[in-house]
């Protein structure tokens, strides 16, 4: 899973200071799959971000992006979203269960409700999905 090798290579940079010592940015890009499993709404680039947010378990300094370049991520309204450390805490204080809106993929719902979407409006543009994972210096 692409949000799971994000997530382990951010862990490294970190803790460790590899690849790269922090501050530093992680980019990628290219168009993720979804396996459709639930009923919710959102697209590839706010599922990624779910994962990826699970994955990091609430790591401080730790902060994404991800988006698709047309300014819109699936069919909904949105290019993306973003995560932060607290993220999944502000999550649990709304009642938002972030495992179950990932079984379901709903991460829209997810980051709508944390007012975390990133909304662009269509740009007319369409060079592939963005990702940038910022590492802090510790």
């Amino acid at each position: 899973d692409v949000a799971l090798v994000h997530a382990g290579i951010a862990r490294q940079c970190a803790m460790r200071g590899q690849p790269e010592k922090p501050p530093c940015v992680l980019i990628s890009g290219g168009e993720t799959t979804i396996t459709l499993k639930g009923n919710g709404k959102g697209g590839r680039n706010t599922e990624f971000l779910l994962a990826l947010a699970i994955a990091l378990d609430g790591r401080g300094g730790i902060y994404a992006l991800a988006g698709d370049t047309d300014g819109v991520d699936g069919s909904e309204d949105n290019a993306g979203a973003l995560i932060y450390p607290d993220t999944l805490a502000r999550a649990e204080k709304a009642g938002i269960s972030a495992k179950a809106m990932l079984a379901d993929n709903d991460p829209w719902t997810f980051f709508a409700g944390l007012g975390d979407l990133l909304v662009t409006g269509p740009t007319l543009t369409n060079v592939n999905d963005f990702r940038a994972v910022l590492i802090e210096k510790g």
